[in-house]
């Protein structure tokens, strides 16, 4: 996965829409009767009769069954140096032949029985998501588990795939979007993990063997950092032996290399010149581990700052007041080594000074005044009338369940969440911002147009 899509990863992650041809209207939505309200869910804890462990939704008012699944610690952290872009290879091939269907046959199964099967890997967890129409359940969690235990790695789909990333990689590098959030990571994480490009580069790729992707994956999946949510027209019963029949034969311990906690690099500066007619311009300061009793607070101060868009303090004074950029923003990444909280704009090149100083006034009144009590009151009201909607489909509730057990949340999150926003009080934000945005400056990146 590259560093871009995995900044704008939201803390609370959403799963992926199902698309299934000829019943695409009733499994692309995949939506449960008039939406689940999150608080109204019934989220019922699974083991199987192996001891595989899952969350489960049931609801039989759609015939469709949705499954979120992550191997926790497995992302592109494990990349070995030089093999940069394994785990992301990884995840294009496991539906490109399993046991004796190769790549032809295998896809074929999936689109007859209208079966989304998909794989990421994400800096700290390499996911999954199936969806099927219920009728087909069982065919689809033993596609599933041929894909995990009996991958082909073909010589056709291992070229044909490093060939598209490659492609894209040299793509990424005349993109001043993507080249930027490749030198913040570099910049905030120099020699750590998360510095170096989960996509890898075009060498790095390249370099990749059947043997190393075989490696891989017996080190990354197992049982024991196995994490599953799974929603719809399925019981408990039959989910349990299902779960057993699919992840029951991987190792029962991943073999991960341990990555060190990590504080982002501050005051830091890197600059790229290339063909732009707009500066970009990344920032980033330490931020919050997810599990840091701060980071509900610091996610509504975050709101008011730079994550509410047309309501936030440095739209109103970067764009609205000086028309500097069409839009800036600023958000939580919470890593399980490392927390930051980040940000970015285009502008004007010759604006680009002006617009981070602007900034940076703004994180220092944020820090030495914070918001006001209306300001407070109309972020939470956003943040809690808005978290329905990350319950809006089978897969994204899928995801959702996903999300909380790798976060460690616990299973009453849902019902408790809102509470725990409305809880926040003006000191809570007041302190939070203090303690992020007043120690020091922030590291900053720049893309733009050669001198002259």
């Amino acid at each position: 996965m590259s560093f871009v899509r995995v900044l704008r990863r939201p803390f609370e992650r959403v799963g992926i829409l199902l698309r299934a041809g000829a019943v695409a209207g009733l499994v692309a939505g995949g939506s449960l009767a008039g939406a689940v309200a999150a608080e109204a869910m019934d989220i019922e804890p699974v083991v199987s009769p192996g001891g595989i462990h899952a969350w489960l939704v049931h609801d039989d008012s759609v015939p469709i069954v949705a499954v979120n699944f992550a191997f926790k610690g497995g992302g592109s952290a494990q990349d070995p140096v030089g093999k940069e872009g394994l785990a992301n290879l990884l995840s294009t091939l496991l539906d490109e032949g399993a046991a004796d269907l190769d790549s032809e046959a295998y896809q074929k199964k999936l689109a007859d029985l209208a079966i989304k099967l998909g794989f990421d890997a994400g800096r700290d967890s390499f996911s999954g998501s199936m969806q099927t129409l219920a009728a087909n359940t069982p065919a689809a969690f033993d596609l599933l588990r041929l894909a995990l235990t009996e991958t082909r790695f073909d010589a056709e789909p291992i070229s044909r795939m490093k060939a598209q990333i490659v492609s894209g990689l040299r793509d990424d590098a005349q993109n001043p979007g993507a080249v930027s959030n490749r030198l913040f990571a570099k910049t905030l994480f120099p020699e750590h993990p998360y510095g170096r490009p989960g996509d890898g580069t075009v060498e790095s790729v390249e370099a990749i063997k059947a043997d190393d992707l075989k490696a891989f994956k017996a080190r990354i999946f197992a049982r024991d950092n196995l994490y599953v949510g799974v929603v719809g027209a399925i019981d408990a019963k039959t989910l349990g032996a299902l779960l057993d029949k699919t992840f029951g034969g991987l190792p029962a311990k991943a073999d991960l290399t341990p990555v060190p906690d990590v504080v982002p690099v501050t005051g830091a500066e890197a600059t790229r010149a290339m063909p732009t007619a707009q500066a970009i311009l990344r920032f980033g300061l330490p931020g919050l581990k997810r599990a840091d009793p701060d980071f509900i607070p610091a996610y509504v101060m975050n709101h008011i700052l730079g994550g509410g868009t047309f309501t936030s303090w440095l739209f109103r004074e970067v764009r609205e007041k000086r028309g500097l950029t069409y839009g800036v923003e600023t958000y939580l990444l919470a890593y399980d080594h490392a927390g930051v909280l980040a940000g970015g704009l285009a502008t004007r090149p010759d604006k680009a000074a002006e617009a981070m100083k602007v900034i940076d006034g703004e994180l220092h009144r944020m820090a030495t005044d914070g918001p006001s009590a209306e300001e407070l009151a109309a972020a939470k009201r956003f943040l809690i009338g808005s978290y329905p909607l990350r319950f809006d489909s089978s897969s994204a509730i899928a995801g959702q369940l996903l999300g909380i057990q790798l976060d460690g949340l616990g299973i009453d999150y849902v019902n408790k969440r809102n509470g725990l926003i409305e809880a926040v009080t003006l000191d809570d934000v007041k302190r939070v911002a203090k303690r992020l945005l007043d120690h020091g400056a922030p590291t900053v990146v720049s893309v733009t147009p050669p001198k002259g």
